[in-house]
């Protein structure tokens, strides 16, 4: 019983995907239709990625990239600002779950060396926040990104003229939120001298260019994931099990209880007409309650305005914690550090969301 429980707590996305598609099969009987629903593009490119960027970790490019950039910073305010932008912009390429899980213990080790560790709920928040915004701006910085990017067979440029403005104001906004960190100087930095192991970086970053390659439909996935797969057989195979297989078995779960949704004629006929010229702000409060991912899953099924769907479940991720999965990670890593308080960092968690959710959708209502 420990160990289930400790799995549900561990997994509780996973749970909830499992039970709505299990209850759903009982609307829809399984039958042929079923293998329609799962989009292998987007379960091939998330896996392939999931081992590159695991890769790119183990050859510590992450750890030389953060000792490179702070050593030079002279005070709480630079560190800062110089971890949030680490998680912003690398978050573009390696998701947002995974900037979080680099950057944020590169922050505690560096906060708590130079003895501000009460600066830390700002810095892991602002983090957070950061990588959810940053991972906007391209397909493959997110998991609803790129399954919307494949859904609607949506072009590589049309979707950065899509997600660049607001992706743009997120990083004036955040660099805004860094100026109310202490300007105290500091001396002590990480002391980790990492080093790049050059074989696993040329390796992994070979891999990340066929993946990119994919992205922009220049190969065919099924050619990218055999050419992942075998390479990293043959040159590093503990990495093929490094794949997040529990997201993927969310994502198969959400694959089912959406395309059930969808042929109950009935339901899909009033979600279709409630989300007509509402596609934003339905996505946006979906979201709050049953996080990002799954709302993009599910509403995609019922509209054709991928404009709006898209800022929707990437702003949307901003707000409760349960709205991004990426913010139940940064909360998480929180909770495990010495001392944490919880409540308080929950407060400046949403006091921050809320702020920025309340600022992009009025820039959003306002380009749009």
């Amino acid at each position: 019983m420990k160990k289930i429980y400790s799995f549900i707590k561990k997994e509780p996305v996973l749970i909830i995907a499992l039970a709505v598609a299990t209850v759903s099969c009982f609307f829809v009987p399984p039958d042929a239709e079923y293998i329609e629903y799962i989009d292998f593009r987007t379960l091939a490119l998330l896996y392939s990625l999931m081992i590159v960027v695991a890769g790119l970790r183990k050859a510590k490019v992450f750890a030389v990239l953060a000792d490179v950039l702070c050593v030079h910073a002279k005070n709480i305010r630079t560190i800062g600002t110089l971890l949030v932008c680490l998680s912003f912009f690398c978050s573009m390429l390696i998701t947002n779950d995974v900037a979080l899980l680099t950057f944020v213990p590169f922050a505690v080790t560096v906060l708590g060396m130079a003895g501000r560790k009460k600066d830390l709920i700002r810095v892991i928040v602002l983090q957070t926040v950061a990588a959810n915004l940053g991972s906007a701006l391209t397909p493959v910085g997110n998991p609803q990104n790129l399954y919307l990017y494949s859904f609607y067979n949506i072009s590589f440029f049309r979707f950065l003229t899509i997600t660049f403005p607001v992706w743009i104001l997120s990083l004036f906004l955040l660099l805004g939120c860094c100026f109310f960190l202490p300007k105290v100087p500091i001396e002590t930095f990480s002391k980790e001298n990492a080093k790049i192991d050059r074989k696993a970086l040329f390796l992994y970053l070979v891999l990340f260019g066929i993946c990119l390659l994919t992205v922009i439909r220049i190969l065919p996935w099924p050619l990218m994931l055999l050419t992942v797969v075998v390479t990293v057989l043959i040159f590093d195979r503990k990495m093929l099990l490094k794949g997040d297989f529990m997201l993927l078995l969310t994502f198969v779960c959400f694959f089912v209880f959406a395309g059930n949704f969808s042929r109950t004629k009935a339901v899909g006929a009033v979600i279709k007409k409630f989300l007509s010229g509402k596609e934003y702000f339905t996505a946006l409060l979906v979201s709050q309650v049953i996080s990002n991912v799954p709302a993009a899953l599910l509403l995609s099924n019922f509209t054709d305005n991928a404009k709006a769907l898209l800022l929707g479940v990437n702003i949307g991720g901003l707000g409760t914690p349960i709205a991004s999965l990426a913010s139940l990670i940064g909360l998480k890593l929180y909770a495990r550090t010495e001392h944490a308080c919880t409540g308080r960092f929950l407060l400046e968690f949403t006091v921050v969301n809320l702020l920025l959710l309340f600022l992009l959708s009025i820039f959003r209502f306002l380009i749009s």
